[in-house]
């Protein structure tokens, strides 16, 4: 898992508090620290709409699908019909929750971790041996694909108003969130709190 500011938009806090102003007899004031934390505080969010910031990821297929359903962001994928499988990530074996279907606890023996683990391995070299024998028959990347596991890598784009950045992050880094795709929006959390310091301070998150 990679995570990196690709762009920003420049003066970002700035910006959200002059277009938030669009009404006031005063919309080039400077002071906006207060004005983003009041806009916070009340909810109005319309202002997070006018900015923007796009990170670069490299992750699994597997994640990638469940960020891929975040409808308000714009997405870039690497597409397998275009360029080769380049590898995969591995997964550690968590056990299924008692009552959240979509939540695991980490509390497997270390025999049954390294069991998965190598598992995992191994369908990947089946799969990538029927893989490459495809192309190299001149088979269609887009047809080959069809064996890669959900482990194979693919490198994206995401790009989104703060408004989004914000409701993704609030909600990607709560607990019930796959631990895998937890610990990307834990590593976008820090670019953004690094670029947008006062809204981040105004969100608590300082």
């Amino acid at each position: 898992m990679k995570v990196s500011l690709f762009d920003v938009t420049q003066d970002a806090e700035k910006i959200i508090a002059r277009t938030a102003r669009v009404s006031s007899d005063h919309p080039d004031n400077p002071e906006y620290v207060g004005l983003i934390r009041y806009m916070i505080a009340h909810a109005h969010w319309s202002p997070f709409e006018m900015v923007d910031m796009t990170i670069e990821l490299e992750t699994s297929r597997m994640i990638a699908q469940q960020i891929l359903r975040h409808r308000s962001m714009f997405f870039q994928e690497r597409s397998l019909r275009y360029a080769e499988a380049v590898g995969f990530e591995i997964y550690e074996a968590r056990r299924q929750a008692d009552k959240n279907r979509q939540s695991s606890v980490d509390d497997l023996p270390v025999h049954l971790k390294a069991w998965w683990e190598n598992e995992q391995k191994e369908v990947w070299m089946r799969s990538m041996l029927a893989y490459q024998d495809a192309i190299n028959f001149g088979i269609a990347r887009e047809c080959a694909r069809a064996v890669l596991p959900l482990s194979t890598k693919t490198n994206m784009f995401m790009k989104a108003s703060m408004r989004s950045w914000i409701h993704y992050l609030q909600l990607r880094t709560q607990p019930d969130t796959q631990q895998e795709h937890r610990e990307i929006a834990e590593g976008i959390k820090a670019i953004f709190i690094e670029q947008f310091p006062t809204v981040s301070e105004a969100l608590g998150w300082l």
